[in-house]
Parts: C-alpha cells; structure tokens; sequence
C-alpha cells in the first residue's frame, strides 16, 4: 500500500496518473520545493491552500469574474418576478402587433401629408419601441430591486400604446 496523497486521482493499474500529476523537475510550472504544478490557481478570499505547493496558491481578488455590482452575485428571480416579466413581454408583443396594424391603417392617411421617406422610419421605430424599451429596463436595472424593473415595465406599458390602433382599430371609421 502505497502513501501517495494523488492515488486517490488514479485507477489501478493507470501508469501514466503520476506523469500527468507532477511536472519535471525544474520545470517552470513546478511550486518550489515540490513535484506539484501551480498552475494559475487561485481561491476566493477565506479559503485557504494547504499541504505541497499550497504556497504557490493565490487569492482571487473581490469583483473579478461577477456582473453583479459591488462584488455581489445578482440574485435569481423569483417565481412572481417571471410570471410578471412574462406577462409584460406578451403586452408588449401585443402592442407591437397593434403598432403594426394600426400604422398600416393610417398609411393611406399619412401619404397625403407626408412622403414614404418620412413615414416609414418611424412606423420601424413604433414597431421596435415596445422591444427596445424591455430590453433597455433588462440591462438597465440588472442588479437592482425587482421592484424597480417591475414599475419602469409597467411606465412602459402606459406610454408605448398603439394610439393607432386603439382610436382606429382594425376596421376604420
């Protein structure tokens, strides 16, 4: 029986583990005073490496690897927070389709005032408002209160409504 602390790494009868374990001696990647790689290994702050080459161990700094701010992981979303989100997403996919239908109806309008060169790009930016604004609260408010995404979806939902589509509707007067 052997007392090798890397035996638990390898297979019986695996010839190669300990080759692939320890690096040449004098290599570069070898912690002084060992057999053992360092590698670029690093913990999080208040674990601690121990035993061969622990020393060539560092730290990671706080922040480094997080999206969230001041170094905090953002939290899941709950189950009312998704729920809510989606509902919003289909509102706001409903208003689109309403941008949509209610700009095309006020097309034959429009030309009598305006030329195709005017009307054209913003019946696209109506079309793509709703879609922008979610996307802009998504990124915008990552990282902060649920509530705070919750009320500026619902400022969108009062202001992007297809007025065209609602005064005129489908059919026409």
């Amino acid at each position: 029986m052997t007392s090798d602390s890397d035996e638990a790494l390898s297979w019986d009868g695996d010839d190669g583990a300990e080759s692939t374990l320890r690096a040449p001696k004098g290599s570069a990647n070898e912690a002084p005073g060992s057999g053992v790689r360092s590698h670029d290994a690093a913990l999080p702050d208040g674990w601690n490496a121990v035993g061969r080459g622990s020393e060539g161990v560092g730290h990671v700094e706080a922040g480094d690897g997080v999206d969230a701010p001041d170094g905090e992981e953002a939290a899941p979303l709950g189950a009312a927070l998704l729920l809510t989100l989606g509902v919003v997403g289909g509102v706001y996919l409903l208003y689109s389709i309403g941008w949509v239908v209610g700009g095309l109806r006020l097309k034959p309008l429009a030309n009598l005032i305006v030329a195709d060169a005017m009307y054209v790009p913003w019946f696209i930016l109506a079309v793509a408002a709703p879609a922008l604004w979610f996307l802009a609260v998504w990124v915008l408010t990552r990282g902060r209160a649920g509530w705070t995404r919750i009320a500026l979806l619902l400022v969108g939902v009062v202001l992007l409504v297809p007025w065209p589509f609602v005064t005129v509707g489908v059919i026409g007067s």
